[in-house]
């Protein structure tokens, strides 16, 4: 298999976000580079996170690191005739920074100010810890200065934090995964700047192309969500190692498990 059964997002695919994550942020920045007019490039950029154990206790993917060894040097018990002495099992836990990617579109006439950036949320932004407080910064930063934002979430894992709340979005708007734009340059009638535009991307549905706002005098660009999650399918190699007889994790949505089972079979 070399392309997703699925018509839009691969619920299979939060297993791997890591890897897909990279592959997105990688595929949307050639995908943009295309676009873009004269003076503006699109670059990626980093975010170390370190974050506690405790803090990663459901997560889906190793954010820390497990090492198993006998006892040495002082930790070493001496030997007691006629008694048995147990073996501990010695383990040392240690935090582990998780490098968070995404892509920055730069103004080269204007000294590389950065103009647009886009992030795909992870589950590390969606729990409470450091990369939840960092990707929340992030934001009132990119407010602060005047930046556009599109934030794409394809996970199902944790609490979504986008720019506008849960309860902002009508019912009618929400879905299984969500975008929102923020352009920060519009204006409104009272005054006040900033404007969010809003994508419910049902799992059920092919998901769509989006505007990204760039300089207040430049067209938007498009970003087509659904050739960047067909690309990184295919570039991972997921065709031939996802087990698709077994539920995803997380479990789908009751409402959901239906039409899986009916597509998977």
């Amino acid at each position: 298999m070399t392309k997703s059964p699925f018509p839009g997002m691969d619920p299979y695919l939060e297993r791997h976000w890591r890897d897909v994550h990279g592959s997105l942020v990688f595929l949307a920045k050639k995908a943009l580079q295309a676009q873009l007019g004269e003076g503006l490039i699109a670059r990626s950029e980093e975010r170390l996170i370190v974050e506690e154990a405790g803090e990663n206790a459901r997560s889906i993917y190793p954010d820390v690191r497990v090492v198993e060894h006998g006892l040495h040097g002082p930790l070493a018990m001496p030997e007691y005739s006629g008694i048995a002495v147990a073996e501990p099992l010695v383990l040392q836990v240690e935090s582990e920074p998780l490098v968070e990617r995404f892509v920055e579109i730069l103004d080269t006439s204007a000294g590389g100010r950065v103009v647009t950036v886009i992030e795909f949320i992870s589950p590390t932004n969606k729990r409470p810890g450091e990369g939840q407080r960092q990707y929340q910064r992030k934001q009132q930063e990119c407010m602060d200065a005047g930046v556009n934002l599109a934030e794409v979430d394809l996970t199902r894992q944790g609490d979504r934090k986008l720019l506008v709340s849960r309860g902002q979005i009508p019912l009618a708007a929400r879905a299984t995964y969500q975008a929102c734009i923020y352009r920060a340059w519009f204006k409104g009638r009272s005054g006040l700047m900033g404007q969010y535009e809003l994508y419910g991307l049902p799992l059920q549905n092919r998901l769509p192309a989006i505007r990204i706002p760039l300089r207040e005098h430049d067209s938007d660009v498009a970003l087509d969500l659904q050739s960047l999650v067909n690309d990184a399918y295919e570039a991972g190699g997921y065709g031939r190692t996802l087990n698709y007889r077994e539920p995803p994790e997380p479990p789908l949505a009751a409402e959901d498990v239906g039409w899986a089972e009916h597509l998977l079979a």
